[in-house]
């Protein structure tokens, strides 16, 4: 799995970092999304696409292994 954020479409709601705080951040001065990876571990897989599926703006994309 890969990840992508698009920080112009974010409205800074956070939801992405209270559901997995070891990939999303926010900018302090913003609140804008940071990503701190973009290659998650396996292991918290499911909670990554859960913030990108509860992301208000639609900012979080999924990129799976094997996609084009």
């Amino acid at each position: 799995m890969r990840v992508t954020v698009d920080s112009s479409k974010c409205v800074a709601a956070g939801l992405c970092v209270m559901t997995e705080a070891s990939v999303f951040d926010q900018a302090e001065d913003t609140g804008i999304v940071t990503l701190l990876t973009d290659r998650p571990a396996p292991e918290i897989g499911d909670q990554v696409r859960e913030a990108a599926r509860i992301c208000p703006a639609v900012a979080i994309a999924i990129h799976e292994d094997g996609d084009a």
